[in-house]
């Protein structure tokens, strides 16, 4: 039941996102990847083991630096975090004793991270989402042209102030 309750909730939680916009922001994937990052530690804590939580702190710090880097730089790095952390729930148990991680836990968190490192993907690989900030990688190998009455979202800026010019294969947000 945690596979299942874990892909159905990364689906209506992207689908949610890209609702109401909350992932025009690149931001918003990377936010996923440190909440995600978190939730051993706080079980660490529950479990009242410092040695569990200490493992978990380094483990945390990682994945934590890899979402960091990929909303600077490229956010594939976050879609392959949260597959990565999908990957560490299935053998987290032979790594790590933690005895506050509830049973159905690790089947549910995999399933949620592949789920939405693979949607995160699909927006990628979609052009729905610029992977660099410098518009590159959606998709398309051309730089983002800068105009100064270009409007465009405030997380792609060229030097000096002025805005990328918008064009349908670097496009970050939706046209209104």
């Amino acid at each position: 039941m945690g596979y299942g309750i874990g892909s159905l909730l990364s689906v209506v939680v992207s689908v949610f996102a890209r609702f109401v916009g909350l992932d025009r922001d690149r931001a918003f994937y990377s936010t996923v990847v440190i909440v995600v990052a978190h939730y051993y530690v706080l079980f660490a804590v529950m479990g009242g083991t410092t040695h569990a939580l200490l493992v978990e702190l380094g483990v945390m710090a990682a994945f934590v630096v890899v979402a960091v880097v990929g909303f600077k730089r490229n956010l594939w790095l976050v879609a392959a975090a949260l597959v990565g952390h999908g990957v560490l729930d299935v053998f987290h148990a032979g790594l790590v004793t933690n005895s506050g991680v509830p049973d159905y836990w690790p089947a549910f968190c995999m399933a949620y991270d592949v789920g939405a490192g693979g949607i995160l993907g699909w927006l990628l690989m979609r052009g729905k989402i610029t992977a660099r900030v410098d518009g590159i990688g959606s998709g398309t190998n051309e730089p983002a042209q800068c105009s100064p009455e270009s409007p465009a979202p405030p997380t792609i800026l060229c030097g000096a102030g002025l805005r990328p010019a918008r064009s349908k294969a670097i496009r970050a947000f939706p046209s209104n």
